[in-house]
């Protein structure tokens, strides 16, 4: 795994900061945010392209790109791969919400402050979404599937469920997962801020991503990057990995219901995770946490609790239930993948991190919602939601290697 986040730029500062539970959301400090009616954002700090990638490389690679190679260079460094000899083997598919952001927008003014003559020959691919798996294919010379999913929010848990699928069908016996982005830039912000979709907590920033508390008012912007390397299970014990965990099961559909706002009544979400669970071969008690989409937003937090209890009816008070994003904020596309290999990481260092907005429960208080961090917790499976504007809804059914 490797993991690029406004948490720290490295698993083990990422892990040290999900257990003390820090929140990494402040004001905006990349750009001047004084007349925006959001000023808050999990921002990336201390993150320099140059320790990952070729200086000149990066030049010519938006942020959200820069992310993943990042990333992905972590998680090659941590399983001790050789791709020598299984070049097309190898499956990358690395996804994006909103892709080369900044660079549209940067290039954009240039195209009005100097003309088109000036605007950039990189322009087209800083900014295409599958440019962050392209890239990655490039820097290690692999060959086999390669593309990038667009689901928005739910995108990299797509990536995950995409990537086991074709190696469990044999299309791949290696698979380079997950999303990245960086969109904290003006445009963005002001468009969730119209849609009311973003907290305008601008005096309270630590206490503005508030998942499950009455007095939430919605996400706070985040980037990063998340990159998970699956393996075919002969694969793997052949070449002698280190397993972390198991991707057991996974699903996918759609609300079919409004551009950005979840079925009232759950029925998707409910859905979604109950066939991950099928799909796993496991029941609903060998799951002992659910990793919350929960982003601070009035209707979805709702809805999602709706949903878990209606797939674990009278467990959901035993299981543990919480959101990554209290702490990390929204990371749109890079969301899903950083939030489960934060449940990878509480599972195999028996931890549950805390909830430290949850002030007030909005709903039934008798959801096993911490609200400090609970230690010797022991994980079995968990499952990871992600749900996306458009209906989107993926699962994950995750567990430890036996």
């Amino acid at each position: 795994m490797g993991v690029v986040s406004p948490l720290g730029c490295s698993l083990e500062t990422f892990a040290e900061n999900l257990r003390k539970m820090y929140i990494g959301i402040d004001k905006i400090t990349s750009f001047d945010a004084t007349n925006l009616p959001v000023q808050i954002a999990a921002e990336v700090k201390d993150f320099k392209p140059e320790e990952y990638m070729d200086r000149k490389l990066a030049k010519r690679l938006d942020r959200f790109s820069q992310f993943a190679l990042a990333a992905t260079r972590q998680a090659v460094e941590m399983s001790g791969i050789d791709f020598t000899g299984i070049e097309e083997r190898v499956a990358i598919l690395v996804s994006s919400g909103m892709g080369g952001f900044l660079t549209l927008a940067e290039q954009n003014d240039v195209l009005r402050e100097k003309g088109p003559e000036r605007v950039s020959p990189f322009l087209i691919p800083m900014i295409l979404i599958n440019m962050a798996s392209g890239v990655i294919a490039m820097e290690y010379g692999l060959k086999g599937p390669n593309f990038a999913p667009v689901s928005a929010c739910a995108t990299s848990v797509h990536s995950i469920a995409l990537g086991t699928l074709l190696i469990r069908h044999g299309y791949a016996d290696v698979a380079i997962v997950g999303g990245s982005e960086a969109t904290i830039a003006p445009l963005p912000i002001a468009g969730f801020a119209s849609m009311r979709a973003l907290s305008t907590r601008n005096d309270e920033p630590k206490k503005a991503s508030r998942p499950f508390d009455k007095s939430r008012d919605g996400f706070v912007m985040g980037e990063g990057a998340g990159i998970l390397i699956l393996e075919n299970e002969e694969f793997a014990k052949a070449r002698g990995a280190n397993i972390i965990a198991e991707i057991k099961g996974f699903a996918m559909n759609d609300d079919a219901h409004h551009f950005s706002a979840p079925d009232p009544e759950a029925r998707g979400s409910s859905k979604v995770m109950k066939m991950a669970i099928d799909d796993s071969g496991l029941s609903i008690d060998d799951i002992d946490f659910v990793s919350c989409h929960a982003t601070s937003t009035p209707a979805g937090d709702e809805v999602e609790l709706k949903a878990i209890e209606n797939v674990f009816e009278n467990r959901v008070k035993e299981i543990y239930v919480n959101s990554t994003k209290t702490l990390t904020g929204h990371l749109l596309g890079a969301a899903g993948a950083v939030e489960t290999i934060a449940s990878i990481i509480q599972m195999n260092s028996e931890f549950i991190h805390g909830m430290p907005n949850l002030e007030e429960m909005d709903g039934p208080d008798y959801f096993n919602i911490p609200r400090n961090t609970v230690e010797g917790v022991q994980i079995r499976n968990f499952v990871k939601n992600s749900f996306g504007f458009g209906g989107h809804n993926a699962s994950l059914v995750v567990g430890r290697y036996e």
